[in-house]
């Protein structure tokens, strides 16, 4: 069965020394606090890898996470990383396709279906984002895009590969701006995505896939959110790097 799961963004956030108080203090508040059987993973910069899967330890809830990939093993790509070295350091997950890497950095569906793919021949899971802005909503065509995004990144995937996927839907007019979806606009989505993947494998894969929301996640809207049928969990991003915060919205579940 699916499981729950609270995956911090930190984004392009904190010097080292900063990344490694918060990733302490998460590790110290969850093993203090937490007692349900969430999922939990860090998605630190890349040079906060190292330092935040020792501070993790030997917590078994609580997973590291990569904001990218390259598609390639290695080689004359300046400024990329692969994913043996992600592996190297201890990432399990991998972030493909997050709206600001479509948006600033113009990372297309057939790109981000060559890293998903990359990713799991590797060994790792990737956190395969999709969404849509606020102009995309308002000429409602959030579904046909959303079904674009998923259609073309992920339905190249064996069954058992996709098994392997967790899906973030980031309505992305409701990022960085205070505002969140309705409990009902996130559950429609999510259902319509999980309907999706129904029709292209089976009701039982479907089932078994965690589908995280990923627009303005906190502690005040994550119960609800929640619990909400087809929300799995959230990809939260400003919230994340406040631990106190992160850690409520973890023991929200």
């Amino acid at each position: 069965m699916r499981k729950n799961i609270a995956a911090g963004n930190w984004k392009m956030n904190l010097d080292l020394e900063a990344g490694k108080k918060l990733a302490s203090e998460v590790v110290n508040m969850v093993n203090d606090e937490v007692s349900n059987d969430a999922e939990i993973i860090l998605i630190p910069p890349f040079i906060h890898l190292t330092a935040v899967n020792q501070l993790i330890g030997s917590a078994s809830n609580i997973q590291l996470g990569a904001q990218n990939c390259h598609q390639e093993k290695g080689g004359a790509y300046t400024g990329e990383i692969s994913l043996e070295m992600l592996k190297s350091v201890g990432a399990e997950y991998v972030v493909i396709g997050h709206s600001e890497r479509r948006e600033y950095f113009g990372e297309d569906n057939a790109l981000l279906a060559a890293k998903t793919k990359a990713v799991l021949d590797n060994g790792l899971k990737p956190i395969y984002c999709c969404g849509e802005k606020l102009d995309v909503r308002e000429a409602d065509k959030h579904f046909e895009l959303n079904k674009e995004q998923i259609v073309e990144g992920l339905f190249d995937l064996s069954k058992d590969e996709i098994l392997n996927v967790v899906i973030a839907y980031e309505p992305v007019w409701a990022i960085g701006t205070g505002v969140t979806a309705s409990n009902e606009q996130a559950q429609e989505m999510h259902a319509f995505i999980r309907g999706l993947i129904a029709d292209k494998y089976d009701q039982e894969t479907a089932d078994s896939i965690s589908i995280l929301y990923g627009g303005s996640v906190k502690p005040g809207n994550a119960k609800e959110l929640f619990e909400q049928p087809d929300v799995d969990g959230g990809l939260v991003g400003g919230a994340s790097l406040k631990s106190r915060d992160f850690t409520d919205i973890i023991k929200s579940f």
